[in-house]
């Protein structure tokens, strides 16, 4: 037991202090903790605890550091292994942590003031895209809460905490049920309505980008192919680039999401043809900007050459469904018509998994498989083969 030291205060009040090493820090320098209390009892309690703790692995050094200066720290730590779009999202979800919880001490916090945290977000917490004031979509808010609760994650691997306060805090299920019923999600296009779509834009400039978009394409993909990556004779497209934007505003370029996205994809001979008549287009407008033409290497160009984003080929998507007289959806959302049309017209999970980039054929099933009432239209047409009963010989 270290040396206990009797102090008396200028008010002539008696307390006991003492100094006990608690490890030493990166450098190899000795920390020390100064424990004070009013008796000499409860020192030598605390010396006990603290060696204790220290000898099974459980100490955690007192430290005044807030949640948002360790949010701060986690987040720059994280960022060596995000992508600049991810990192981007991330950086608007904290915002909210900061504002909620960020001046309280990471070691004082509770599960309370995160349950009042989740409130907040529920209800007052939106800053733009609607009405200040008002609170967040419980999506928004739970994928916040995600964050919050992977910082602390880290917090106790790195033993500033004893326990995630945050891990059993959960955006109650009847502010998820009200969601849905205030905002029904749309669903992406059926069979014929895509095919209404396709018919109806044949004579665009963007016919071609479109059709790569309806055969399962993510909008960045499309918008970051390059001729190179175009082969027209053997009719192949090698999905390897990425344009995507940060903030609709920013144009951010990358290779593919992960090691399964970059895949090479045979053309449905529509699309083929589509591609051919575009490269062939393209030369034309080359030859009459002349000088005025951008040499770039992509597929997704406008008519002098400059290169297109995802924003544009969203927003001329809209403007052609309206066109069209379909119903407007997310473009992203082709991409699930096209996964649910390969699922149920019996493409194996592996080869659907392959098709959309994904390691696992599960996920893909789950999230983008989507089959409508028309689609179990067959197993309407089985079960009848049950409800009728054979009529009986006379």
């Amino acid at each position: 037991m270290p040396e206990i030291k009797k102090i008396v205060l200028r008010s002539g009040k008696v307390r006991y202090r003492t100094v006990v090493d608690v490890g030493r820090d990166a450098q190899g320098n000795r920390k020390q903790l100064t424990i004070t209390r009013d008796k000499k009892s409860e020192v030598e309690n605390e010396v006990s605890r603290i060696r204790h703790q220290r000898s099974t692995g459980q100490f955690i050094m007192p430290s005044k550091i807030t949640v948002s200066e360790w949010i701060d720290q986690w987040l720059r730590k994280k960022a060596r292994d995000l992508e600049e779009t991810t990192l981007h999202s991330y950086g608007l979800m904290v915002v909210h942590i900061h504002q909620g919880l960020g001046g309280v001490r990471l070691q004082e916090l509770t599960e309370e003031d995160v349950e009042e945290w989740v409130e907040w977000l529920l209800t007052a917490a939106r800053r733009r895209g609607g009405k200040a004031g008002t609170g967040l979509r419980p999506s928004t808010a739970e994928g916040i809460l995600g964050r919050l609760k992977e910082a602390m994650r880290a917090a106790v691997a790195r033993k500033l905490v004893h326990t995630s306060v945050a891990q059993e805090v959960k955006i109650p299920r009847q502010a998820k049920k009200q969601d849905r019923r205030d905002n029904e999600k749309v669903k992406p296009w059926n069979v014929e309505e895509v095919r209404a779509f396709i018919s109806g834009i044949k004579g665009d400039r963007l016919y071609a980008m479109l059709l790569l978009s309806l055969m399962g394409l993510r909008p960045a993909e499309v918008a970051g192919m390059r001729w190179e990556d175009v082969d027209l004779t053997a009719g192949t497209v090698a999905v390897l680039n990425t344009r995507t934007m940060l903030g609709n505003l920013v144009v951010h370029e990358k290779d593919t999401k992960t090691t399964s996205g970059e895949r090479t994809l045979p053309l449905p001979q529509e699309v083929w043809d589509a591609l051919k008549r575009l490269k062939r287009r393209q030369a034309r407008e080359r030859l009459a900007a002349g000088e005025g033409y951008t040499d770039s290497p992509y597929v997704y160009v406008d008519e002098l050459g400059v290169p297109c984003t995802t924003r544009d080929l969203r927003e001329h998507a809209y403007k052609l469904m309206a066109s069209v007289g379909l119903r407007r959806v997310r473009l992203y959302d082709a991409r699930h018509s096209c996964l649910t049309y390969l699922a149920n017209n019996g493409v194996p999970d592996h080869i659907l998994a392959a098709w959309a980039g994904h390691t696992n054929a599960a996920f893909t099933k789950a999230k983008y498989v989507h089959p409508d009432a028309e689609d179990l239209r067959p197993a309407a047409v089985v079960l009848d083969g049950l409800h009728r009963f054979p009529q009986a010989q006379v």
